[in-house]
């Protein structure tokens, strides 16, 4: 299984081979968990230390990107659609009490909803690129069309660029050079059209703005480096990545209010 994993590397990185047989998916976790904790921590704690919200940039994109793999080795979809609902559901308090002060908080709703539509979006397109007949072509564009009208009006964090940047993992997977694709497709939807913070940068004696958002294209350089293996994991591990994201929310909140 190993070797056939890394056969498709090519496509999906521009390394032709990884030092070290690669980053596991357990490793891309942990490392997009440090990035999220950098931008919350930023957001609630330490005010003013920019950098910590650009390296924050990069937490969805690897997220993102865990949602296509995770779709590809699941052995039980319906168990993984029900999981990630279920800790969107779980997050939702906290997430409100850490961006809006209060348990109830329609304005934004958080990641795991934007990542929930992601898995649902590629499961659609998948089945009907499996079949290929008018029937289910039809009936995948039809439930489509809510799905991102979701993206769009439900106000998911990261709202329908994150739910296309799942998609767009999933669409390029299996590309020849799969990883220019994901480079332009980052650079477009990030940099280009994502509206948000920008910080002025000095080119050529003028002053230009750019997304703060546009840091997330580095989100790339790990993925690139991933080497297509799970690592080692067991349930406790399993569930305490989903539940990272409510608890360290929750626990920021309560520090900054209380102590």
């Amino acid at each position: 299984m190993k070797s056939n994993l890394i056969k498709k590397l090519p496509k999906n990185s521009p390394l032709t081979k990884i030092p070290f047989g690669g980053l596991t998916s357990n490793m891309l976790r942990i490392l997009a968990m440090c990035f999220m904790i950098c931008d919350h921590l930023w957001a609630k704690v330490v005010p003013g230390n920019d950098w910590m919200t650009y390296v924050g940039r990069m937490t969805f994109p690897i997220f993102a990107f865990m949602i296509s793999e995770g779709f590809i080795h699941t052995s039980n979809l319906k168990k993984y659609i029900f999981r990630l609902l279920g800790f969107a559901l779980i997050s939702e308090i906290p997430f409100n009490l850490f961006y809006g002060g209060s348990w109830f908080y329609p304005y934004h709703q958080n990641v795991m909803f934007t990542l929930l539509l992601g898995l649902l979006a590629i499961m659609l397109i998948d089945k009907a690129r499996k079949e290929k007949t008018k029937k289910q072509i039809l009936k995948t564009v039809l439930i489509l069309i809510p799905i991102c009208l979701g993206a769009f009006i439900g106000f998911p964090d990261y709202g329908f660029w994150g739910f296309l940047t799942v998609v767009m993992f999933y669409l390029f997977r299996d590309f020849p050079f799969a990883w220019l694709a994901q480079l332009v497709a980052m650079v477009l939807m990030n940099l280009i059209l994502f509206e948000g913070q920008q910080i002025p940068v000095e080119l050529f004696g003028e002053t230009h703005y750019i997304a703060t958002q546009g840091f997330a294209v580095f989100a790339l350089i790990p993925i690139w480096l991933y080497g297509g293996r799970k690592g080692k994991s067991n349930k406790i591990m399993q569930y305490g990545f989903y539940a990272f994201y409510p608890v360290h929310m929750i626990l920021i909140y309560l520090a900054v209010t209380y102590l």
